[in-house]
């Protein structure tokens, strides 16, 4: 049933959801199944094989459920061989949270103390709606703890409410009352009026819940966790009241008017609360969801961010008053030298910094420079934009650079040195290479969201790890350069087994080949069958360990090539004969056309980067503060941060400048990532300027 249910969540076919299932359960990784398994699962992407195995996770807990629930029920002798079923035939949580409801041992009820008190066949009698003497009938229930005939049509009443709440119709009828129509609002808590400026805008609001977006939903219940707002998920009570009435008013007289006292009493008292935190929750669920959504799409882009390559760096950590911290990086990015420069108040040693610039770039060759973009970045830039050094700036985004500086990581490679001369190698190696480096920092410190710290931290992390991990593998890994950190994320490969790699890499001075993999300690047949196709080896003993080609296929490409008369060593020099093989010659019952199809594209493109080049950015000399941006002005900038509502834009000062998603184009749009992505350079022009609040907008629309 499971390959069903997930069939019917995803759209997804029947039959390569079954293939996928099958290569789960062998071990096989996302990566792996994606890129190298296309005739199993009929080309299905990286995206929707995650769903497969994320839809699989909560079936499998919802199983689980299932299984605690009989067991509860069993245990209270009350398990039926149709309830069973029943219960085994639930596929929605809710649903089976509903089934399970009039079973849950909880805190003693006043249902419960009814029932105790001997209320139920009164409750049934006014449930039946047949009496016409019921106060007559209720005086014999006047005994014991019940002392008058009220206590004992409210105890009977007590009983009712109960049914009404473990009521799956009436309750799915609630349910759909709150999809429909249900209203979050907020209000200030009035003695935190003056704390809870920030949330001015939630003081006196109110939305229709499925209309909210994300970031508001989120910000308005981080304002009620703060002890800041009041938040409130309802429906019209009277409209719900109605609803109920229909259904179980089935009379007139005195019994029709205790059911609908109880209607009253079920609905605020144990119906709406409970539903309420439902849809609280789900709407939660589904904010955290698009929040998780944004931060993934835009780590994603950061990583996946075009590399400057090997290629030698001086790289600035920039600070006013401590100074610039400064490393010279070789093309490998290891350090050769650091300094200190204090070309900022209140020091501004700029004559003695101008000198040592000069001096390093000659000394070491050096054409490129990567400037942190935090505090005192800007100016740096400046700095040394007036400079006129025959050199390429770049400003990097040094978000979690303090966080790495300070890690184990960072105390491993570089136990001797400062935070701060850390953090500017970390600068340094982002721009070389932002994927091998930032794999070093914990994903939710790269800063690149909205709101990740309110949303399910389990989630997020989990989101997050299986970005970095889709990043890593559809870029590949340089197996001899590669750190121990950077390995960990490949198919296959784990913490343990990338501390082994980089072991056996020291011992044997390199790998010459991937078949050296399985001597790598704890490396078996599996391992190195998931890991192998992403790991490069350049300029090593085989032409095809520095591609995307997985071991497993070369002897069909020697077969291939040799068909053709092309050389394997020449494969750069011989792109027109390998355009024109005949790829449908070699399909077979094991290999189709997609893996061909891939095959063909690697050795069209031995070794090269997918991500392109580094692009230094050209920020206007002119702006240097918000104080010289006056509306109008049309300016270059850069995008480092993207929301639901806008997107932020680097134009060279302190302030990030807001792009409102109205602003970015004519037509109409849902997400700003159907247009920008991050790093991407745009042109914008100012529309408003506030100085006070430190705030800067911007249009596209020009």
């Amino acid at each position: 049933m499971i390959p069903k249910q997930i069939q019917l969540r995803t759209g997804l076919p029947a039959r390569a959801i079954d293939q996928v299932l099958q290569l789960l359960s062998e071990g096989a990784t996302v990566p792996f199944i994606a890129r190298y398994r296309k005739e199993r699962t009929g080309s299905l992407d990286e995206v929707q094989i995650a769903e497969i195995q994320k839809e699989l996770e909560k079936l499998n807990k919802l199983e689980k459920r299932k299984e605690t629930i009989l067991a509860a029920i069993d245990e209270q002798g009350k398990l039926t061989p149709e309830l069973s079923n029943k219960i085994r035939d639930c596929w929605s949580s809710i649903s089976l949270e509903d089934i399970y409801l009039p079973f849950k041992k909880s805190r003693k009820t006043k249902a419960d103390t009814a029932r105790e008190q001997g209320l139920e066949p009164l409750a049934k009698i006014i449930s039946a709606q047949r009496s016409t003497h019921l106060y007559g009938e209720a005086r014999r229930y006047v005994k014991g703890s019940v002392k008058d005939v009220e206590a004992a049509l409210e105890g009977a009443r007590y009983i009712i409410a109960a049914w009404m709440n473990e009521n799956i119709a009436m309750r799915s009828t609630i349910r759909t009352m709150f999809e429909r129509w249900a209203v979050i609002s907020s209000k200030v808590v009035k003695k935190q009026k003056e704390k809870a400026e920030k949330y001015k805008d939630y003081f006196e609001f109110a939305e229709t819940l499925k209309k909210c977006p994300s970031h508001r939903l989120l910000a308005i219940y981080r304002g009620e966790d703060e002890g800041l707002l009041r938040v409130k998920v309802s429906i019209d009570e009277d409209r719900a009241h109605d609803k109920l009435s229909r259904y179980y008013v089935k009379s007139n007289g005195d019994c029709a008017e205790q059911m609908d006292m109880s209607i009253g009493d079920a609905l605020k008292r144990l119906i709406l609360p409970s539903i309420e935190n439902e849809f609280r929750k789900s709407s939660k669920q589904k904010a955290d969801a698009e929040a998780i959504d944004v931060f993934v799409n835009n780590l994603r882009q950061l990583l996946l961010a075009a590399p400057l390559g090997d290629r030698s760096v001086l790289a600035i950590d920039p600070g006013f008053r401590t100074g610039c911290k400064v490393v010279i990086l070789d093309e490998h990015g290891q350090l050769i030298a650091n300094d200190t420069i204090y070309p900022h108040p209140p020091q501004s040693s700029k004559q003695e910094t101008e000198h040592k610039v000069r001096s390093w770039i000659h000394k070491y060759k050096i054409r490129y420079i990567a400037i942190g973009n935090g505090t005192a970045g800007r100016e740096t830039y400046q700095f040394l934009r007036n400079l006129n050094l025959d050199v390429e700036l770049y400003m990097v985004n040094e978000s979690g650079a303090s966080i790495y500086s300070a890690s184990a990581v960072a105390r491993e490679e570089f136990p001797s040195l400062d935070l701060t001369v850390r953090g500017a190698i970390s600068i340094g190696r982002r721009l070389m290479d932002p994927l091998a480096e930032l794999v070093k920092i914990d994903a939710k410190s790269i800063g690149v969201g909205q709101y990740q710290h309110d949303v399910n931290q389990t989630q997020l992390k989990e989101s997050l790890d299986r970005t970095v991990v889709s990043c890593v593998n559809s870029v590949g890994v340089n197996l001899n350069t590669a750190s121990k950190h950077l390995l960990q994320y490949v198919s296959g490969v784990g913490p343990t087994l990338a501390d082994n790699i980089v072991k056996h890499r020291q011992d044997i001075d390199g790998f010459s080949k991937r078949s050296q993999l399985l001597k790598v300690a704890r490396m078996g047949q599996k391992a190195y069958e998931q890991a192998a196709g992403f790991l490069r080896i350049k300029e090593g003993g085989h032409p095809l360990d520095n591609t995307g080609v997985h071991p497993e296929r070369y002897s069909l490409v020697k077969k291939m090539l040799h068909d053709h008369g092309i050389d394997l060593a020449q494969l750069e020099s011989q792109k027109d004969k390998i355009e024109k093989i005949d790829i449908q010659q070699y399909v077979s019952d094991e290999v189709g056309l997609p893996t061909l199809k891939d095959i063909i594209v690697e050795l069209l493109k031995p070794g090269l980067d997918a991500r392109g080049s580094a692009q230094p950015v050209k920020f206007s000399s002119q702006i240097k503060s918000i104080s010289d941006l006056k509306v109008g002005m049309t300016l270059s900038g850069v995008v480092n941060n993207l929301t639901k509502f806008g997107a932020f834009i680097d134009l060279g000062i302190k302030e990030s400048a807001l792009l409102h998603i109205s602003q970015i184009t004519d037509r109409f749009i849902k997400d700003p990532s159907e247009i920008l992505s991050l790093q991407q350079h745009v042109e914008v022009k100012v529309l408003d300027v506030d100085e006070v609040r430190k705030r800067v907008s911007l249009t596209m629309k020009f």
